[in-house]
């Protein structure tokens, strides 16, 4: 195939003629443009609110804000670095407030929903939560007034990040079907994300809840508003097995991003290889994926449908990166921003919309960025970020992860909040945890881990409520938030990763099957875990930004084609010493450095750890462990999380005093090979200090 890909570099909207001007207002630039002159909120009817909403004269703090600290994005919170470790669930109730507060948890998080409908369409799961927007200019805050009360009667103090989800009400629906998303039947199905309508909608009902927020008796205690649309609130489009819109607004949002993403028709009609395209007639390709084949798409006649998808991304990221700029601007810059996005490191199916991370990380209005651990939930297995989250730190933003982890406490929903729960869901399988409490210490041990040892933060998500509610997992809750104060300290650039994968977000939308090929070569990233290295991971629209200096060994996963500049690149990493893999569809071409041959690796396209540990070796990159357990490493911190045990020795990078984090006690006060015996199914976290630290 070895094929050349067109380089894809990032693009922002420009101003379009008058005349599409008039017909699409759906598309502002990546990261948004001045709002319409909405509502401001004396002008809506608001019910059901603190008689005092309007006397709380809201007071002046430095609000939150991520920075950089110690060569990271960190969270600060009224100007003071804080620990970026949260708790949420989606029926918050005092006990586990309790619970979460007791273990020394300051930043909270909770649901609120303009909409009135469950959060998926597949399952029939009823509302979490009563609907904010219940009328044209009519919003009813009773349910936050609830949650603010229940939580601050426990903690008065707490610090609240908001999930607000943006998909509209049922009645906004039927009032204006034309936002909706058209299906083949005549139906409409939720929004959609292309209509002008539905997002200046949004920012009215948007700006009146931040303007209630801040005028409320709990305005002192927000510090953050975490966008939601979609399914399952994580910006996924909502279908069931085959994906259609057929809003015209979708069309003439498409045309409006070919003129701006071409700039020139002849450039356009020569990368579709069809003579007669042009930007007033261009069609969308058909993605509802029907006509699935197990083929890469080869060639510039494929190209509309490369096309297609980059653009059913780019819709989703410039909705968030919008949305982020009217919290910003209704909150004076004094609120957080975050969502879910850019699962692109789990998610194989284009069709979901998650593939434009790179071009939302250019928002200047973003702060964080999320995603749930990858859903292997077994144990023996490392459950890693859905992105490439060096990327979202290189670009300035926070990486907060859910950690969504079944314990032996989990409830099920069906228990907790019968009246929402549909009959035979989200009671087996992955809503089932383990059997034991022994078990269940290991996973979130391996949660705070993975936490500490990447540098990021997240939030502990006790779903239904008492998922946490035992002593033995409670106190990994507040050891974890203990050591994350340690963390916040000066960074270990000995233990840097030496590994550094580069992904293509990309990928998928070259896959004809819709992901399954897809996953033949990115199954590669459980593997990583196992290898006894760190890694870093960037996505390919990094690739020139990269400080590449740092590593030794560099794999290009499932890049189908190399650019020029791609390849000068890879030249000048040879010249440094870099060893590089090139992972394609036919095999892996692997460049030794110090001039050794070109050794390609004909059809292997998956590893395992034994023969990755063999070429990082090769390429001298520093070994912590032989065996094929999950380490990570980083920060000062040094986990193992094993399924078998036994004696294992560590490598470290230097001579260091080394600590049982979660047992508190000292292994070692100078040793640069620890010998350590590890129990079955457990995570061992250390703490590693440099013995001329003088720590």
């Amino acid at each position: 195939m070895r094929r050349r890909l067109q380089e894809h570099s990032a693009f922002m909207f420009l101003k379009l003629s008058a005349a599409l001007i008039l017909i699409s207002l759906s598309l502002y630039s990546a990261c948004g443009s001045e709002s319409q002159v909405i509502l401001d909120a004396s002008q809506c009817r608001m019910i059901n609110t603190p008689s005092n909403v309007s006397k709380v004269p809201l007071k002046v703090n430095e609000g939150a804000q991520v920075r950089n600290y110690n060569g990271r994005p960190s969270l600060f919170i009224d100007g003071q670095v804080s620990v970026p470790f949260c708790y949420t669930s989606y029926l918050g109730r005092e006990p586990y407030y309790r619970e979460a507060m007791q273990a020394g948890i300051q930043v909270y998080c909770f649901p609120a929903y303009l909409g009135d409908r469950g959060i998926n369409i597949e399952s029939g799961i009823g509302p979490f939560r009563p609907g904010i927007w219940i009328g044209e200019k009519t919003f009813d805050f009773n349910s936050l007034t609830n949650d603010f009360k229940t939580l601050l009667s426990v903690y008065p103090n707490a610090r609240v990040i908001i999930r607000l989800d943006l998909d509209p009400p049922s009645w906004w629906e039927r009032a204006h079907p034309e936002a909706c998303s058209f299906q083949p039947d005549g139906s409409a199905l939720r929004q959609s994300f292309t209509s002008p309508i539905w997002r200046v909608a949004m920012d009215d009902a948007l700006r009146a809840c931040i303007a209630w927020l801040l005028q409320s008796p709990y305005s002192q205690n927000l510090i953050g508003i975490h966008l939601a649309a979609g399914g399952t609130e994580e910006w996924v489009y909502q279908y069931y097995n085959l994906f259609y819109d057929g809003n015209p607004g979708r069309t003439v949002a498409f045309r409006k991003w070919l003129l701006e993403n071409y700039g020139d028709q002849a450039k356009l009609r020569m990368a579709w290889a069809d003579p007669n395209v042009c930007f007033a007639t261009a069609q969308l390709a058909d993605i509802s994926g029907k006509q699935a084949t197990p083929v890469w798409r080869t060639g510039k006649q494929t190209k509309q449908i490369v096309d297609t998808f980059r653009f059913h991304s780019a819709v989703l990221a410039d909705n968030i990166a919008h949305f982020c700029k009217v919290v910003k601007q209704a909150s004076g810059g004094r609120l957080l921003t975050g969502a879910f996005y850019g699962y692109h490191f789990y998610l194989n199916d284009p069709r979901k919309g998650h593939f434009a991370l790179g071009r939302l990380l250019a928002c200047p209005d973003l702060d964080y960025i999320s995603s749930p651990n990858t859903y292997n939930r077994v144990l023996g297995e490392d459950w890693l970020p859905m992105a490439a989250l060096n990327s979202v730190s290189l670009h300035g933003k926070l990486w907060l992860a859910e950690n969504d982890t079944r314990t032996f406490k989990t409830t099920l929903l069906k228990d907790q909040a019968p009246a929402i729960c549909p009959n035979g869901y989200y009671s087996d399988g992955v809503w089932r945890g383990p059997e034991s409490a022994e078990d269940s210490v290991a996973l979130l041990r391996k949660n705070a881990a993975r936490m500490l040892a990447g540098g990021y933060g997240g939030w502990w998500f006790d779903m239904w409520g008492g998922w946490f509610s035992d002593v033995r997992l409670l106190a990994v809750l507040r050891r974890t938030q203990e050591l994350g104060s340690l963390e916040l300290g000066q960074p270990c650039p000995q233990m840097a990763a030496q590994v550094c994968v580069i992904t293509d977000e990309e990928l998928a939308f070259h896959d004809a099957s819709f992901g399954k090929l897809t996953e033949q070569i990115m199954v590669n990233r459980f593997v990583l875990g196992r290898t006894g290295v760190p890694y870093d991971v960037y996505l390919r629209s990094d690739i020139m930004l990269i400080p590449a200096g740092r590593y030794k060994a560099i794999w290009l996963l499932g890049l189908l084609e190399l650019t020029d500049k791609e390849i000068k690149k890879m030249d000048e990493w040879h010249k440094e010493g870099i060893t590089t893999l090139w992972t394609m569809p036919e095999g892996t071409d692997i460049r030794w450095a110090g001039g050794a041959p070109l050794e390609i690796k004909k059809g292997q396209v998956q590893w395992t750890p034994a023969e990755l540990r063999c070429i990082w070796r090769k390429a001298s990159v520093h070994i912590y462990v032989e065996s094929d357990d999950i380490l990570y490493a980083g920060y000062g911190w040094i986990s193992l999380h094993t399924l078998t045990g036994g004696t294992r020795i560590i490598h470290l990078p230097f001579t260091a005093r080394v600590e049982d984090a979660f047992e508190e006690k000292v292994l070692d006060i100078a040793t640069s090979d620890l010998k350590i015996d590890l129990s079955p199914r457990s995570t061992t976290l250390l703490r590693v200090l440099p013995v001329d630290s003088g720590k």
